[in-house]
């Protein structure tokens, strides 16, 4: 079965891991690949302009498949060397296509968020969760570490002692617990999840495309980048934001007190 569906409403892209038999376990072979052909898809159509990423059924994602870390196969399976390709060209691909898409994106966690499933939820930029759903980075309750980039991004999230907290007990924390530390932005009742995402997601598509991709870009690169070195990149993002269509249509919609129709030229 494919991983991911991708359906279009609007300007807003619905991405669905789609194995809910497996509460949509990574790492078969060739997630990495499908992942990345979703994203290049989306960075692609400059028509999208935020995507919502969910999993079918009652999970999220539980994470790597333990099935197939039993049976040593796919992904999880070979000598040392196929094992670290394995992570650096699937399970890694999954990850940095997500990170790597060029419009906002939000995860709408529906269920368990586990392992490298919480890790992938923290690639996205915004998380809205079910109250129903929980949160762990459980590897080390595997004898294995973060192999996926968590331990990069997690401390970035919710900051070095809560993410120290979490990979060394693998605790499982619920959706309550993860809004008051950061991990995600609100809870709502599991029923009215898609719609609170799709709202959002709208009203974020409801902004200049081009100024959209340039302020995730320039928040991004703030994570790493030197302060003299952002503030370059900025003003040079902001020179291009300038000459664009969209720009004269904000500025008009204000001073004729009227709502901005952004065209995304």
């Amino acid at each position: 079965m494919s991983l991911l569906t991708l359906e279009k409403r609007g300007h807003v892209a619905i991405l669905t891991l789609n194995r809910p038999e497996s509460m949509n376990a990574l790492g078969a072979p060739g997630d990495g690949d499908q992942v990345r052909e979703a994203c290049d898809a989306v960075n692609a159509d400059r028509d999208i302009r935020c995507v919502v990423l969910t999993g079918a059924g009652r999970a999220f994602s539980a994470g790597g498949d333990v099935k197939a870390m039993k049976a040593r196969e796919g992904a999880f399976g070979g000598s040392g060397v196929d094992l670290r390709d394995g992570y650096r060209n699937n399970i890694h691909r999954v990850v940095r296509s997500i990170y790597g898409l060029e419009v906002p994106s939000i995860a709408a966690v529906n269920g368990a968020a586990i392992g490298l499933g919480c890790d992938v939820a923290c690639m996205t930029d915004i998380r809205i969760a079910a109250d129903t759903a929980k949160f762990g980075v459980t590897f080390l309750k595997l004898g294995l570490v973060p192999g996926d980039g968590g331990a990069w991004l997690l401390p970035r999230t919710i900051g070095m002692s809560r993410a120290c907290e979490l990979l060394f007990t693998g605790d499982v924390i619920d959706a309550r617990t993860a809004c008051e530390w950061g991990l995600v932005s609100r809870v709502v009742p599991p029923e009215a999840l898609m719609d609170e995402a799709v709202a959002l997601a709208e009203k974020i598509a409801a902004q200049p495309p081009h100024a959209l991709r340039l302020t995730k870009s320039l928040l991004k690169q703030g994570q790493t980048t030197s302060y003299d070195t952002l503030m370059e990149m900025s003003a040079a993002a902001q020179a291009i934001s300038h000459l664009t269509e969209d720009h004269m249509e904000g500025v008009d919609s204000i001073l004729e007190k009227r709502a901005a129709v952004f065209k995304g030229a």
